[in-house]
């Protein structure tokens, strides 16, 4: 798991958190909030994911090619 999946997942959990008590409590700015910082850690997480992919086929890459030319 790289840097931006963690805090991505943080920061959905969180945000995930603020919007049920914003529920629970009837504030709408809350729901608003924990919803935008849901959406933003998701994307964040999506942001890491691509990241690991790519380095993934980096390292792969790099295996074929000492494969092939050694």
């Amino acid at each position: 798991m790289n840097r931006n999946q963690a805090k991505g997942s943080v920061k959905a959990t969180a945000g995930k958190i603020q919007r049920k008590v914003g529920q629970m409590t009837g504030s709408v700015s809350q729901q608003i909030k924990g919803t935008a910082k849901q959406v933003e850690g998701k994307l964040q997480k999506g942001i890491g994911n691509v990241e690991q992919a790519q380095d993934e086929a980096e390292r792969e890459t790099e295996r074929e090619e000492n494969r092939f030319h050694g």
